[in-house]
């Protein structure tokens, strides 16, 4: 039990049944701006090589009513979910969302739409504002039990993106299914039995892949609730709970040593207040500009800023030392990239790029592109120095040394793209026409933004996916 003595479990399924609808209107421009992110990377990540290849293998399972990206044949919706969660994924490019420590749209939204496909074929369609409102709620709870778990649950090494983004997709597929409280609660506990995924698997293949999984396995655990399959409900908070064993057997200690939390992550389950605050409200999204993890861009978005202010080059730059905390050095594990997979987990990698060609762009995760001399000669220059402290408490700072011997510096709190600095609505807009552009006939580019724009207006979703389910016309 919580400090609140309520049965975690039983209080996020309660919570999904019996919540209105009624969100304030930030939170729908939010939730509606993310759909518009994920398609858009989805589009082109759905031409990398984990995507063609995921399809192949899932394809002779089971054809069914849903859409793919950049594909012709549907698939059912579990398999549709899978693949179009790993394009989400595939370029790194997708959001990040604070409170679970999660690329979070790239595993809703694939599981949404999907399930929305499915409900279409079926007659029952669902509008575009029953998905946003089921993608609300599945934030909320993959939030919440992010909370309850972090920050040492991924600072153990496990990827939150899988193991607590199928909580989110599990919760916004019982929105959608409209499960009563019991339901909703045996489908959250039959997720955890769905929760995994290491970050050993960063720089591979395996990791986009992670996101698939967990829209699929959310897809599957409120279809295996909603036919009555039940479930245990001490799977989160017990004495084999999710708490204790993917946080550790110190998880009390840990938990009771927390002064100074960030992102409301206090190894606590939240069940008092569950939607107070709307997390996508209070902590909002890390939208990316550039197509690497996520631990890079303080440190990126500091050097670009420095290299117009002062004109920098290769030329004029002898030494860049990058201060951050621990824990950002540890997702980027390579110093030494071979291929563009590795490449996005090196924080050497995005910072020669950026200093040769003021941006980070996807033609720079390209096998050439990384092999290039001029971007592996920059590597000795760069110097890491992490620090043991959380990313709230430590902003990243970036000092530069010139040929001249003087120096300059940039501290960042937070990447552009953030709450601190986010998008408007016209860069969400801009982003979408660079990753698309190209890779759709024409027609059904201009098709799939007009449906993205009318997303919240909708009666049948399935009006929007329709035009992504095309072969692709050039590959990134």
């Amino acid at each position: 039990m919580t400090a609140e003595g309520r049965n975690p479990v039983e209080a996020y399924g309660a919570w999904l049944a019996q919540t209105g609808d009624d969100w304030p209107e930030a939170a729908l421009v939010s939730a509606h701006r993310e759909f518009i992110d994920i398609i858009a990377v989805m589009v082109p990540g759905a031409a990398e090589a984990v995507s063609q290849r995921a399809f192949a293998v899932v394809e002779p399972w089971g054809h069914g009513p849903c859409a793919v990206v950049g594909q012709d044949i549907r698939l059912a919706a579990p398999w549709a979910a899978l693949v179009n969660g790993a394009a989400g994924h595939a370029l790194d490019l997708d959001d990040n969302f604070d409170p679970p420590k999660a690329h979070a749209t790239t595993v809703l939204a694939p599981a949404i739409l999907a399930l929305a496909d499915q409900q279409s074929a079926a007659g029952r369609p669902c509008s575009g504002a029953a998905c946003l409102d089921a993608y609300i709620c599945g934030l909320q709870i993959m939030g919440r039990v992010g909370q309850g778990v972090n920050p040492t649950h991924r600072n153990r090494g496990w990827h939150a993106t899988a193991t607590v983004g199928v909580f989110g997709a599990t919760a916004a597929c019982a929105r959608l299914f409209g499960l009563d409280a019991r339901q909703a609660a045996y489908a959250l506990s039959i997720a955890t039995s769905l929760s995994a995924g290491f970050m050993s698997q960063f720089g591979t293949m395996t990791k986009p892949l992670h996101a698939g999984l967990a829209a699929k396995g959310g897809i599957m655990a409120a279809s295996f609730a909603r036919a009555g399959i039940t479930a245990g409900l001490d799977t989160l908070d017990g004495r084999t709970g999710m708490n204790h064993l993917m946080v550790g057997p110190d998880y009390e200690q840990l938990r009771d040593a927390i002064t100074n939390p960030e992102h409301g992550q206090v190894l606590r389950f939240e069940t008092g207040h569950i939607g107070e605050p709307l997390l996508i409200l209070e902590h909002g999204f890390r939208v990316k500009r550039f197509a690497n993890c996520g631990a890079s861009h303080r440190a990126i978005d500091g050097l670009l800023m420095l290299r117009e202010e002062h004109g920098l080059t290769p030329e004029t730059v002898t030494a860049i030392d990058v201060y951050a905390p621990r824990v950002h050095f540890n997702n980027l594990m390579y110093t030494d990239p071979q291929d563009p997979l590795q490449a996005k987990f090196s924080i050497e990698y995005g910072l020669a790029v950026a200093l040769l060609s003021g941006d980070c762009r996807l033609e720079d995760f390209t096998p050439e592109a990384v092999r290039r001399h001029e971007v592996r000669a920059l590597y000795p220059r760069i110097h890491r120095h992490p620090v043991d402290k959380l990313e709230g408490e430590f902003p990243t700072r970036i000092v530069i040394t010139l040929s001249d011997g003087q120096q300059v510096e940039k501290t960042m709190a937070m990447p552009l793209g953030s709450k601190a600095a986010p998008f408007t609505t016209e860069q969400y807009w801009a982003k979408f026409e660079t990753c698309v552009a190209d890779r759709l006939p024409a027609a059904a580019k201009e098709n799939l933004r007009t449906a993205l724009e009318d997303l919240p207006a909708l009666s049948d979703v399935s009006e929007l996916t329709r035009h992504f389910a095309h072969s692709l016309t050039t590959t990134p």
